[in-house]
């Protein structure tokens, strides 16, 4: 008797020693959700790229005229109020030119082209105009897309951030109220990002009166929240 008692005992043991780890393995009962928050605002200040190129027979010719032209750029820059924190050199090169059009196959080389960029910062979207069509009368040949943005983001992705949050826990409800099951308490919450949304860039055009300032539509810029929320259901 006592031998059976003690086999039997064993016997349980093994078999609740089999079922933990069944147990243990069990999926958690959840529902996880992505939320998005998206806000609109109007631009308080832009981005522009002025540039210059030059072409030249030598390259040191064309470094030279490339440097002049850039430096009354800034200057007129300076002059409209951009302070120099908000000016930052986006690009510099020199390449050669070749002609590719001749009879032989045989490139023909032209010259040298050197060219570079400045990304200024204009924090006054009044004087975007009128600052632009100075650089062009000092001689930037080139003009990059405008990129509107906002100087201070702090409240506006508050705004995206909560909204991001009611999204997420409506889709919550939505798919608990489907699944037939009761939402359960929030066991978790993570940002997946927070950005301005890709905006158009203006492309800039010279108005046909060259008195005139180029003309300058700011409209509007997006700014983007993401949460994932993992609530249990009870």
């Amino acid at each position: 008797m006592r031998r059976a008692l003690i086999a039997n005992l064993f016997a349980l043991a093994a078999a609740a020693s089999l079922a933990l780890p069944a147990l243990a393995d069990a999926p958690p009962r959840q529902i996880i959700v992505t939320g998005e928050g998206l806000v609109a605002a109007t631009p308080d200040m832009a981005w522009v790229s002025v540039g210059v190129s030059h072409d030249a027979l030598k390259a040191v010719e064309a470094m030279n005229m490339m440097s002049v032209a850039m430096a009354a750029v800034l200057a007129e820059l300076e002059a409209a109020g951009i302070a120099p924190a908000d000016l930052q050199t986006g690009q510099l090169s020199l390449e050669p030119r070749y002609d590719y059009s001749s009879y032989d196959g045989v490139p023909k080389m032209l010259g040298y082209t050197a060219a570079t960029t400045i990304e200024v910062r204009v924090r006054v979207l009044d004087d975007l105009g009128s600052v632009l069509d100075a650089v062009v009368n000092e001689g930037a040949n080139r003009l990059g897309g405008i990129r509107f943005d906002l100087d201070d983001k702090t409240q506006v992705m508050a705004d995206a951030r909560r909204a991001a949050v009611v999204d997420a826990r409506g889709r919550a409800e939505l798919y608990a109220q489907a699944a037939g099951v009761t939402l359960g308490a929030l066991q978790t919450l993570t940002e997946s990002g927070g950005y301005m949304a890709p905006a158009p860039m203006y492309e800039l055009r010279m108005a046909a009166d060259a008195g005139s300032a180029v003309p300058v539509a700011a409209g509007e810029v997006n700014f983007q929240a993401m949460v994932t929320l993992v609530y249990a259901i009870e």
